[in-house]
């Protein structure tokens, strides 16, 4: 490593070589690595302020599909992002009266908030009839948000939920001759491989028991809302509960879909073997060709390809490891064969299955959440050594670049909740640390580039996390909106230099040494400091970055054997203090305080 360095930035906050298997994702991303901004569709462009716990879409107002804007989506182009993903889009079962659309009236006893899960799907062939400005068109009108995204030089991401569906699924919007999921079951029996769901024969469906404090719609009349809901025979719920009575911590809203594993957990299917880890999608495709597979598989490709054709560039999987992983080898591969530039993201929190769903089942990407994203949190609310980190992201080394890291998604407490470190500006280092530390995406949920903390109380849920089950306004959000301006004009100066910190931070992901570099632990190198520091360096061919991450409430120094002077500083923000002496240089890192250097 030479030893002139100069910084590229340093901000007031305060991998590993890319395998053989990674080639195609690589090739992909060319220009950057992917970097997706999560959107809740139904809340981003809704301005009203009202927010009354459990209030109606008159009431508390609801985005649109038109509020993605031209300015809207070049603004969050220009923050770095690749992809945005518009969590909500699907059809999902809601309280809210469409038959005026020939749409049937779903019952609030088996809904979660008043606006509805957007992982309950009532309708995998429509979207939400909430987004549209004419529910009649909603479809178009999609099709139009899919051009304006693409115009501005985004990716479009929506979300496949294969693992369950809405209690009363029916599609009214798929295509002439496609059989839906559950028209042709045998209800009669538990379980046939050519069945959509499973079925507890000989009972019906009761509601679970709901705690004193719980009403649907929170006690609001409806004309569905009796205590009961009409299923014989009862289904399986979601989450796997094989009781015609769920409880009410099971998804008692959904069904769980039939992949052909039987009751017992063998498997009704072909078993990939293993030397298709290291094959292509095209072998895939061939080795499922011929074969006799559960009519789900049939049905969930179907609904793949119809959106693929509608112009979607990739899905992000629920809930994906409750799915075995042979049916995702065949989704996944015949998605490739359609759009080999198709991006493919799947949760997934189970460590001991990431290679497989990795290699046999093609993912391109998975959450990064028990290992790295539980180990930064807990350093970023003081609970564990920074030490910890680098351990936990060895652990996925071989497959570093196909993990998602993340802070926020619609799933976790939002940064500036006071139950995770209650302070916006204490994610810097963290942000800095997990976008930077490998050739993995980066993830951004709405508002996280402004402070928002999730603070409302929304109805069904508890604040902490911007809810996704009730019309809701997203306060800090809404500042950056500014009434449909989308310039930040109602920020505060401190959320206007966060969300600047998140643009110069997030547009690194160009830089080849963070496309494609290699890493260099320094842990060792950090001396007293490297309890609250985190360090590393990220090297390319072409480039190499130095960066340093403080997670203290106090200022930290560290002594690194490199010669930088004040002359060299291209950069240099806040009050970061950099002192050479020929050999060393030492860095004095404010509280939550990062800098990045360029070596030369």
């Amino acid at each position: 490593m030479k030893k002139k360095m100069y910084a590229l930035f340093a901000l007031m906050v305060a991998s590993n070589s890319v395998s053989a298997q990674s080639k195609l994702v690589e090739e992909q991303n060319e220009v950057q690595k992917p970097v997706v901004y999560q959107v809740f569709t139904r809340l981003f462009g809704n301005t009203n302020t009202t927010n009354k716990p459990w209030g109606s879409k008159a009431e508390n107002g609801v985005g649109k599909f038109a509020d993605f804007t031209p300015k809207a989506l070049n603004e969050i182009k220009d923050l770095g992002v690749s992809h945005i993903w518009y969590t909500g889009v699907l059809h999902h079962a809601m309280a809210e009266d469409y038959t005026q659309f020939s749409i049937s009236l779903d019952d609030p006893d088996v809904i979660k908030g008043r606006a509805g899960s957007p992982y309950a799907i009532k309708d995998y062939y429509s979207v939400n009839p909430d987004l549209a400005n004419n529910p009649a068109k909603r479809i178009e009108e999609f099709e139009a948000l899919i051009k304006r995204s693409h115009a501005a030089g985004l990716k479009v991401i929506i979300d496949i939920v294969p693992n369950h569906v809405a209690r009363r699924y029916e599609s009214i919007a798929k295509p002439k001759g496609v059989i839906g999921l559950g028209e042709k079951d045998d209800t009669s029996v538990t379980y046939s491989k050519f069945n959509d769901f499973y079925y507890i024969p000989g009972a019906a469906f009761s509601l679970p028991k709901f705690p004193e404090d719980y009403s649907p719609l929170g006690g609001d009349a409806h004309p569905l809302v009796d205590g009961k809901f009409d299923e014989n025979p009862a289904k399986w719920t979601g989450n796997g509960s094989r009781e015609a009575q769920p409880n009410f911590n099971d998804w008692y809203e959904t069904v769980k879909v039939n992949y052909g594993v039987k009751p017992d957990g063998s498997y009704d299917f072909a078993t990939l073997p293993s030397e298709y880890a290291t094959k292509g999608y095209r072998d895939v495709v061939a080795f499922w060709q011929g074969k006799e597979l559960p009519s789900s598989w049939h049905k969930m490709r179907d609904i793949a390809f119809y959106w693929l054709d509608k112009g979607v560039d990739g899905f992000r999987y629920d809930m994906a490891e409750m799915v075995p992983v042979e049916f995702w080898s065949y989704l996944n591969a015949h998605i490739k064969r359609k759009n080999p530039h198709a991006t493919l993201i799947a949760e997934v929190y189970n460590p001991t299955l990431y290679r497989d769903y990795i290699h046999l089942g093609k993912m391109d990407y998975l959450y990064d959440k028990v290992g790295f994203y539980d180990t930064l949190k807990w350093i970023m609310q003081g609970k564990q050594s920074a030490t910890t980190l680098m351990p936990v992201h060895h652990e996925v080394k071989d497959i570093a670049p196909h993990m998602l890291n993340f802070l926020e998604n619609h799933d976790e407490q939002r940064i500036a909740s006071p139950d995770f470190v209650g302070d916006m500006d204490k994610g810097k280092p963290a942000m800095v640390v997990s976008h930077l530390i490998s050739q993995s995406p980066s993830l951004i949920y709405f508002g996280q580039e402004v402070g928002e903390p999730g603070a409302e109380n929304a109805g069904f849920g508890s604040p902490t996390r911007t809810s996704i089950f009730d019309y809701v306004g997203v306060p800090q959000h809404q500042k950056w909106v500014n009434n449909g301006k989308f310039d930040g004009g109602l920020l505060s100066d401190q959320q206007k230099a966060l969300r600047e910190f998140y643009k110069t931070l997030l547009n690194l992901a160009k830089r080849d040494a963070i496309k494609q570099g290699s890493l260099i632990d320094i842990t060792s190198e950090l001396g007293e400091a490297k309890d609250k520091v985190i360090g590393f360096i990220r090297k390319s061919e072409y480039d190499t970055l130095l960066i340093l991450a403080n997670f203290g409430d106090k200022a930290q120094s560290v002594t690194l054997p490199y010669n930088v002077t004040p002359a060299n500083l291209l950069r240099f923000a806040g009050n970061n203090k950099i002192q050479t002496n020929n050999k060393t240089t030492n860095f004095t890192l404010v509280p939550e305080g990062a800098v990045v250097v360029v070596v030369e």
